[in-house]
């Protein structure tokens, strides 16, 4: 839940899903978020099992969970070497390897190897959301300031339609699952589909 932490800074700010979205994650989930692989002290997801950095690098540990919700940190964690990409990495692998439902809210970046990899290439569905400048929860309280990116809900799953019926309100939901075998963006870099299905194939 750390979406706008500053990693290399000692000024660190955990910027934290807001309310409305976190309620609206776990009544798709059914009542449930198993996991929150990035949380922290301020958090209000109340997943039953939350890493917190430095207690615990969730990126580290295996996500063998049905419910996650990732609202990963945005910059990069220069003493981990971990950026985003990694946080999206695990959100296509959770799915593709446990087949795991996962939520993730993330800034909108279409051109970036993470979203060519991990979003086009293994996602079900993005909405795109309305909110001009989404308020995080700024170590927990509201600071009236919104995020300086725009931001989308990526979702890993199953449930398309109850995906688009339940985040319309909240943005404009797209099906992405024609662009897996679309090589979108990837050039000759293999995708985790090819790679999975090399790994069956043997």
């Amino acid at each position: 839940m750390t979406a706008g932490r500053n990693n290399t800074s000692s000024l660190s700010q955990d910027w934290c899903t807001p309310s409305k979205y976190v309620n609206t994650i776990r009544n798709f989930f059914g009542g449930t978020i198993e996991l929150d692989p990035c949380s922290n002290e301020h958090s209000i997801v109340k997943a039953d099992v939350e890493y917190m950095l430095p207690k615990v690098d969730g990126l580290s540990v295996e996500w063998n969970y049905r419910t996650i919700y990732v609202n990963p940190p945005y910059g990069a964690d220069r003493q981990r070497g971990s950026t985003i990409r990694d946080w999206l990495r695990k959100c296509a692998e959770a799915h593709l390897k446990h087949g795991a439902e996962v939520l993730a809210l993330v800034p909108v970046a279409t051109n970036t190897r993470h979203w060519k990899f991990y979003v086009w290439d293994v996602a079900t569905a993005v909405a795109f959301l309305y909110d001009t400048r989404l308020r995080f929860l700024v170590n927990g309280r509201d600071s009236g300031k919104g995020a300086p990116m725009s931001c989308a809900m990526v979702y890993w799953g199953q449930r398309y339609d109850h995906f688009e019926k339940v985040f319309l309100k909240f943005g404009a939901v797209v099906d992405v699952r024609h662009l897996h075998e679309k090589n979108v963006g990837r050039g000759e870099h293999p995708g985790l589909f090819d790679m999975q299905r090399e790994e069956t194939a043997v």
